[in-house]
């Protein structure tokens, strides 16, 4: 484990092709153990995704966004829309909160799996042809790319406590994950989203935990990402490498370890700087339960275990760009 600022670097080089039983893999099962308990955070290069997969995606990314506004609204959810059906996926405008925003769930989503759409989240991505051709391909070969990457440190995080690694397979059996890879297009703000409480910064975007295992960030550039320490309440900068995913440990990881890991503060300093994020919010099945004994945790549980539907439902509520009332 690397490391030249508060939050580490993590080279998974060594564990792309070898098996869980290596010593290699105890070693980073015990980095990624201690960056997410201790911080929260963490970045990690040499990951198997190839630069020009993440370049091709930013491309494809920013002719969408460019788009006239009334172009981007056609696939809006029917918030905006009336004309369409859909809730969670699709675009959101900047009024929401500062950004705009296009949220896709798992392409292995079709139309014919009737059961999952009759539940509330499970929804069908727009066709993004008339945008580019070429757009699904490119959609459907980062989305598997970015999926097997959090199952790769999903599986180092159980590493780190029990040795049932068939767990990661199990909680995220796609198409029944709930995961959303989302593109954020930050424009030239003309004025900050808030100014913080605690110290008085102007903000971007306003503090919080992530609800999900992990979220695992692309950053096209510098864009003032701010890490809290739990036990200082100092601020820190995640540095910005463009061959690096920034991770950090979500709220349901935090109940499924029994708060042994701990989903951490952040923000986003208010930047005039047009810039474009790509979080991957890996998030297990609608059914999985967050039972710490899942990872051989014994002791009396902290948190109501529920499943993780339920506990999405509530997480969502304290974010802005998911109220979906009309």
């Amino acid at each position: 484990m690397q490391s030249n600022s508060y939050i580490p670097n993590i080279d998974l080089s060594s564990i792309l092709e070898e098996s869980s039983d290596s010593i290699n893999y105890d070693l980073i099962a015990k980095n990624i153990k201690e960056a997410s308990e201790n911080i929260g955070f963490f970045t990690v290069t040499n990951h198997g995704i190839p630069i020009s997969k993440i370049e091709n995606l930013l491309s494809t990314c920013k002719k969408f966004f460019y788009l006239p506004k009334e172009e981007k609204i056609k696939i809006a959810p029917k918030k905006w829309n009336p004309n369409t059906d859909t809730v969670y996926r699709g675009y959101f405008p900047s009024e929401v909160n500062g950004k705009e925003g296009l949220d896709i769930g798992d392409p292995k989503l079709k139309p014919n799996m009737h059961d999952l759409l009759k539940k509330e989240k499970f929804e069908v991505n727009h066709d993004m042809s008339y945008l580019d051709p070429q757009w699904q391909a490119t959609i459907n070969e980062y989305f598997d790319s970015i999926h097997n990457l959090g199952i790769l440190i999903f599986k180092t995080i159980i590493k780190a406590y029990s040795n049932n690694l068939d767990l990661a397979e199990k909680a995220f059996e796609r198409p029944k994950t709930l995961s959303t890879l989302r593109f954020n297009y930050y424009p030239k703000q003309e004025k900050p989203v808030e100014v913080s409480a605690q110290d008085g910064v102007a903000l971007g975007c306003e503090t919080h935990v992530d609800s999900g295992i992990m979220t695992i960030l692309y950053q096209d550039k510098k864009g003032g990402l701010q890490v809290q320490n739990r036990h200082t309440g100092d601020w820190h900068d995640v540095p910005h490498d463009p061959n690096a995913f920034v991770i950090n440990t979500g709220l349901a990881l935090e109940y499924l370890t029994n708060g042994r890991m701990k989903a951490t503060n952040h923000r986003v300093l208010f930047n005039q700087e047009e810039r474009i994020s790509i979080p991957f919010f890996f998030e297990p099945s609608y059914d999985f339960k967050l039972d710490p004994k899942c990872l051989e945790i014994s002791e009396s549980n902290i948190y109501n275990i529920e499943n993780y539907e339920d506990f999405l439902t509530n997480s969502l509520k304290k974010f802005i760009e998911y109220d979906r009332a009309n």
